[in-house]
């Protein structure tokens, strides 16, 4: 018999990580900070490298004859990316193009996921003895933090490499009152400097989490020959959102990396 549980429950079975504790060595979240989300890794890992091979086997494969439709997609794609950088960037940087590719097709197939139906690889995978996995790696806080301290890194990194630690030093003293109101100028600096990487994985997460709890919700409120129509209606502007969300991750990473290139 199948153990009936509440709307409750439901939800809270479908909001709970598959989570491995590296200290303790089992597989249980006890809120300490040396626990692993398998489940967003794992997924982040398929459709990251699913992104790579496609890309790859494209260019491996391209010819100067008449392309077909996967080399016709990847040269869009990587003449949209080049073109925005064109656009916003006035720097030399050969890795901002690649990497705002790479930005926005690797969070667009993350986001992505939250298209599967809600049950379909929860329940697969319990057949195998998984009781939690969560499908949509950037409704996981930690994995789009995670995503935002790497992009932060590299401003961290351009900001010193372009301007020298002397003026780096120098806007943080001077800008953007001069330097008389240098206590001022230098809060301002690390408050600008700390929320980026906040306004990058809070913007994500907050936009997935809530469109992966509609469905939760759609899910667990109606009977399976009912969820159709409304989880259909919400799956076709939930494809707005996820294209919009990467986009804007991709953008945020291209302006916060022209800002760390250019004097202030």
């Amino acid at each position: 018999m199948t153990e009936t549980i509440s709307t409750a429950q439901y939800i809270e079975h479908h909001l709970v990580h598959l989570a491995y504790n590296v200290k303790s060595g089992q597989w249980h979240d006890d809120g300490s900070f040396w626990v692993l989300n398998v489940d967003s890794l794992l997924v982040a890992w398929v459709v990251g490298f699913a992104f790579l091979f496609l890309f790859r086997f494209a260019a491996v494969r391209a010819t100067s004859a008449a392309p077909g439709k996967l080399q016709n997609f990847v040269e869009i794609m990587i003449d949209f990316a080049q073109g925005l950088v064109k656009e916003s960037f006035h720097g030399k940087c050969d890795l901002m193009a690649p990497l705002s590719l790479t930005v926005f097709c690797w969070v667009f197939l993350m986001n992505l996921m939250d298209l599967l139906p809600v049950d379909l690889v929860p329940r697969f995978l319990e057949l195998f003895g998984v009781e939690h996995f969560k499908v949509v790696p950037t409704a996981d806080p930690n994995m789009t933090f995670g995503l935002s301290i790497g992009i932060f890194l590299l401003i961290l990194y351009y900001n010193f490499k372009i301007k020298r630690p002397k003026g780096v030093l120098k806007e943080m003293f001077t800008a953007p009152f001069g330097i008389w109101l240098f206590p001022i100028n230098i809060m301002f600096r690390l408050v600008e400097e700390c929320v980026k990487p906040f306004s990058l994985s809070l913007r994500l997460f907050g936009n997935m989490f809530a469109g992966e709890l509609i469905f939760i919700l759609v899910a667990a409120m109606l009977p399976w020959w009912s969820q159709w129509l409304p989880a259909g209606a919400w799956a076709i502007f939930h494809i707005l959102i996820i294209t919009i969300q990467a986009f804007i991750f991709m953008m945020l990473t291209i302006v916060y990396l022209t800002m760390a290139h250019e004097q202030h």
